[in-house]
């Protein structure tokens, strides 16, 4: 029986994953199994983070917009805010409220003023 060489199919697998790992450091881009434990390891990792880098995005916002909304009133925060928003049925999410925040806090300070007015308008005549 003729002898069969093997190799290519299996050379051309090993060359994908050792590309995908070749930034990493020590055994981790140097060793078959380890390579590919280590892709599963960075594949997992970064499915994981995407979800997370989301949350952590609006919590960022959303502690930049109290920031500056507690600046302004007293007795107003980040909830009664967005709360009210909704009854206005405002169209600005918390990403462009945070931007508008860190770049013109004037402008949020006319929103929020412009929100609690609408409001205590609304509420003055069921006290009379």
């Amino acid at each position: 029986m003729t002898r069969v060489t093997r190799g290519y199919i299996a050379r051309k697998r090993r060359k994908k994953i050792r590309l995908f790992v070749s930034t990493f450091r020590g055994a981790h881009s140097r060793l078959t199994r380890t390579i590919a434990q280590q892709k599963i390891r960075a594949l997992v990792s970064a499915h994981r983070d995407r979800d997370r880098k989301k949350r952590d995005f609006r919590r960022l916002w959303i502690t930049r917009i109290n920031a500056v909304i507690r600046e302004n009133g007293v007795y107003y925060n980040y909830s009664k805010f967005i709360h009210d928003l909704h009854k206005k049925q405002s169209l600005i999410n918390r990403k462009i409220l945070a931007q508008i925040g860190l770049l013109n806090r004037n402008c949020l300070y006319m929103i929020s003023n412009e929100v609690r007015k609408q409001e205590d308008w609304k509420e003055s005549p069921k006290m009379i």
